[in-house]
Parts: structure tokens; sequence; C-alpha cells
């Protein structure tokens, strides 16, 4: 797999029962993200520092452009599904994320979910969005193993995550944190493809993202 691979997604959406994944453009910025990620809370659990707006916009263009990155925002189905000509905006939970954390091993992800609306947390909106991000970095990227690096007191994210077969496989005191790794074995790919048989890849929009 080529990094470049990675961007593929920018006219791609993934359509599940409780989740729409979009690729993460510059209209998501001012409304939604730039407001979930001032809440201190957020910023602990993703370890992430309080940006300004034009920062927020950089790092989009950086997740969009970058070779090592692919995003997906995460909508609310019902809502998307039930309130035609809904704004995607409208419907924002959160995002889910892969990159590549070592160039010389192109099947091997880091995977990220964020659900930053409060009252969509506990519903398996989280588990149904990496399950699909899973399935994508399988089936289109060529991954073949993933880990992910959750905070010590993330307890709900790590039990998440534990149910989709992944396994603790190290523990930081240093970033208190936990890795979690899955590797996708031929069993553990056929369970995948059964986990999101429903999910329909559509194309996004026109078919064209917007340039940085």
């Amino acid at each position: 797999m080529q990094a470049a691979t990675m961007r593929l997604n920018q006219n791609t959406l993934l359509l599940g029962k409780k989740v729409v994944l979009v690729p993460y453009t510059s209209e998501h910025v001012p409304s939604r993200y730039h407001e979930w990620m001032k809440s201190e809370e957020l910023q602990r659990l993703t370890a992430s520092e309080p940006l300004t707006l034009e920062q927020e916009y950089a790092m989009q263009c950086s997740w969009q452009e970058d070779a090592d990155k692919c995003t997906f925002i995460v909508l609310d189905a019902e809502k998307w599904q039930a309130q035609p000509g809904a704004t995607e905006e409208s419907c924002m939970v959160g995002d889910v994320n892969l990159f590549l954390t070592d160039l010389e091993d192109l099947t091997l992800g880091e995977i990220e979910v964020m659900i930053a609306e409060p009252s969509c947390r506990g519903k398996g909106l989280g588990t149904e969005a990496v399950l699909a991000m899973l399935s994508y970095g399988v089936t289109t990227l060529g991954l073949t193993k993933f880990e992910a690096k959750i905070g010590q007191g993330n307890e709900p994210s790590i039990r998440m995550f534990q149910k989709l077969h992944f396994e603790q496989v190290a523990t930081s005191s240093v970033f208190q944190e936990v890795t979690l790794r899955l590797t996708v074995s031929e069993s553990e790919h056929q369970w995948l493809l059964e986990q999101t048989s429903h999910v329909e890849e559509k194309p996004y929009r026109d078919g064209s993202a917007e340039p940085c």
C-alpha cells in the first residue's frame, strides 16, 4: 500500500445503521468541531491542546492532505436521515481517525474515535464508527494491524476496543495510556466483514472534496 492511499476517503461516504461517516472538510470546522475542542473533558480524553480557529483550519487541512492520515466525521444517522436537507454540521457527533505511525510498515494503522456529543455516548455510535473504519482500513487501505492508544482513565473506550477483539499490549505510566492491538487474521477479517455487512459505501457529494 502506498501512503497516498490513505487520502482515498475524500470522496467516500460510509452509511451505517447508527452512523454516517463523511470526509472531514473545512465546512465542519467552525460550527461544531472548534466548539467541541474547547471542552476540557475532550481535551483530557483526547490528549489535545486547545486551538484557535485558524489552527483548527490548518489541522483540518493537514488531515485532508497528508498522505499518512485518514479521517471521517461521524454523523448521527437517525438524525441525518430523518430530516431531509439537514446539514452535516447539525448531525455531527464526533470523528474517527486512522493514521500511519510507522512508514516502514504500511500495514499498521493507529485508530482513534471521539464521540464528542455527550448525549450520543453509550449508544453504540462509537462502536459502529470504529467497525466501519476498521473494515475500510482492511478492505480499501490494505491495513492488517491496528493499534489504539487510550488514556488509562477512559474505561468506556478501553472496554469498547476490547469488545472489538483488541488486546492490551502495553501500558505507559509516563503518558498514562494503554496500547491495545488487533491483528487481522483470516478469521478476524471474516468477523469484521460480518459486523459491517450492512455498511454501504457511497460517493460523497459530487465526488470532489474542496482544496485547502
